[in-house]
């Protein structure tokens, strides 16, 4: 992911590449200093190093890593009090709309619902992080607790998530196939275009397209 990110931005006049610390190097304080935003898909024992050295210098987060424990998500919480943090479980924008779209299937609560989700065999987190997401919002849409997420594990697969709404006369399905990392790259960087002009706050991608909600 660092290396599409490092892509995307070289190819958006609007933005640079400043600082790219690897991991258990020490940090460089003063290039740290000069940043506009951190884009982050480190790993979640490294998440509170990075919180911790952007809130000392006021620069906003985008976090894209998965795999977080209630601790983690309570650190995001507690720094996004002190500078603007956007976490997301996918950045792709098409995941963004899909979980606004699940809104739609309230009209339809009375259906059954399965989300089935295919990733390649090196991903460590079952189901993913954008399964959980979709799952917390289909359940929050239908008003009830549903079967955990499928998940699948094989090849090379980015990843493929589909919504199942099945009743005894008909099946619909909502799904999205991410073609590649550049999707996850291209909705980071955009998210952090956007970032750096909000207060602090804990954001999520859908804010990006749709605005902060009340």
């Amino acid at each position: 992911m660092g290396k599409e990110i490092a892509a995307v931005i070289e190819a958006n006049p609007r933005c640079e590449l400043s600082y790219t610390p690897l991991r258990g190097e020490k940090w460089d304080s003063k290039k740290a200093a000069t940043l506009d935003v951190w884009i982050d898909f480190s790993s979640p024992e490294a998440l509170k190093d990075v919180l911790k050295k952007a809130s000392e210098n006021k620069t906003p987060v985008v976090c894209g890593t998965t795999g977080f424990s209630k601790k983690e998500k309570d650190l995001l919480k507690k720094y996004s009090g002190k500078i603007p943090v956007l976490w997301s479980s996918n950045m792709s924008l098409g995941v963004a709309v899909l979980n606004e779209a699940l809104k739609s299937l309230a009209a339809i609560s009375h259906f059954d619902f399965q989300i089935e989700e295919i990733h390649h065999n090196r991903k460590k987190d079952r189901p993913s992080g954008t399964a959980i997401t979709l799952q917390e919002n289909l359940e929050k849409a239908v008003g009830k607790k549903l079967p955990e997420a499928l998940a699948i594990r094989g090849g090379g697969v980015f990843g493929v998530h589909k919504i199942f709404a099945m009743s005894d006369e008909e099946v619909l399905t909502f799904e999205h196939t991410a073609l590649n990392r550049t999707v996850f790259a291209k909705g980071s960087v955009q998210a952090a275009e956007w970032l750096v002009k909000q207060k602090p706050g804990l954001y999520q991608i859908r804010d990006v397209l749709f605005g902060k909600k009340k």
